[in-house]
């Protein structure tokens, strides 16, 4: 027989602490709540260093900039709020065990690490703010008077929007035929049986040739290529025409496999029961295997898209004039990049709605399936 030890008969704490029916007080909170009010108030420090340096390069704002300047200020203090709650905690935690309320111990102590932790996350969110906002102000602000002048910004905005509904329309063209064009290669590498394996290969073989193509390079040869061999059909299009066609061969194999993966994660049952059901192969990919992968990949297919919007900037290659040519164009002008950075702000004001589409997507997915499960 193994012997016990009692708690009360030993004088090693861990092992009265071990023992069963023996209470575990509740963590330390106040080394915790020092770390965070340490690290709160240096991150304050380098917000409030970085927004002088701001004061100092604009050599005397106007007092509604200073007025914006002192609110950000304030802001970067915050993190403080949550650091001296902590110690309040902890105080809380000390008086509840030392009056045996040991459950409200743990709920106090619980409550102060929360504190901590938040303030330790928000002032590392204010010193990356604060070591961005230097970025910006080194070198007597160099990297603002080089991106961002309002004059120049003023000047060029409308050309650049002009030209930006060029980009607009041969992401919208692609995307249609990708859809098209990739569900019609996807189907031809899933094709059964002997008779099928031909195409087959040549569905693998295109999808492997334009996704090791860099989109640049297919641009140009399509651009420049079927203009020169005079292609009937093909060299009297303009283009954007010719853009849009570009595109779509490279995106049409990565939306291949998209179909692809898809469509193979429709369980073999669905297939069995169509055929069993007298549908033939067509009716059956058409009528029920399809539909139900197509509500799979949409997220991932709009991952696709916003990847070709982004990819319509290099149509400037084929000679197109599109945004970012009509930016480069002002740029040169004026010797200053701030009409670069319009395109690439108007390309983000169209990617992040979609990519919080994409989101909440994906969460309506997951809770579907989670509700399935």
């Amino acid at each position: 027989m193994v012997p016990v030890v009692s708690p009360a008969l030993t004088s090693d704490p861990r092992i009265a602490a071990e023992a069963p029916g023996t209470p575990t007080p509740p963590q330390r909170v106040l080394p915790t709540a020092i770390v965070a009010l340490l690290i709160a108030a240096l991150c304050a420090l380098a917000a409030v260093l970085a927004l002088w340096s701001v004061d100092r390069m604009l050599d005397g704002p106007p007092a509604a900039v200073g007025a914006a300047l002192v609110a950000v200020g304030a802001g970067a203090l915050l993190p403080l709020v949550p650091a001296v709650r902590a110690f309040g905690n902890a105080r809380s935690r000390a008086r509840l065990l030392a009056e045996g309320r040991l459950a409200a111990a743990r709920h106090e102590a619980a409550a102060g690490r929360e504190h901590a932790h938040t303030a330790m996350g928000y002032a590392v969110a204010v010193l990356i703010l604060a070591m961005l906002i230097s970025l910006t102000t080194a070198n007597d602000g160099a990297i603002t008077t080089t991106f961002l002048r309002w004059q120049f910004l003023q000047s060029s905005f409308l050309d650049v929007l002009g030209a930006f509904w060029v980009n607009v329309k041969v992401a919208v063209g692609a995307q249609v035929l990708v859809l098209v064009v990739g569900l019609l290669v996807a189907v031809m590498r899933l094709l059964p049986g002997r008779a099928g394996r031909p195409l087959r290969w040549m569905a693998i073989g295109y999808v492997d040739t334009f996704r090791a193509i860099p989109s640049i390079i297919v641009l140009y040869l399509v651009g420049f290529g079927l203009k020169l061999a005079e292609v009937p059909l093909v060299e009297d299009l303009s283009p954007i025409w010719l853009a849009i066609i570009a595109l779509t061969l490279t995106y049409s194999a990565y939306v291949a496999e998209v179909y692809r993966a898809g469509i193979e994660s429709i369980h073999p049952s669905q297939w069995a029961a169509s055929r069993s059901l007298g549908l033939s192969y067509g009716m059956t990919l058409r009528t029920v295997i399809v539909p139900q992968a197509v509500r799979r990949i949409v997220p991932p297919l709009l991952n696709d898209f916003i990847g070709l919007q982004k990819d319509t900037a290099l149509i400037g290659v084929m000679g197109v004039v599109d945004a970012f040519a009509r930016s480069r164009l002002a740029a040169s002008n004026v010797f200053n990049l701030t009409p670069v950075i319009v395109v690439a702000v108007l390309f983000v004001l169209i990617t992040i709605p979609q990519a919080r589409y994409v989101d909440r997507l994906l969460a309506k997915q997951q809770r579907r399936t989670g509700r399935a499960a």
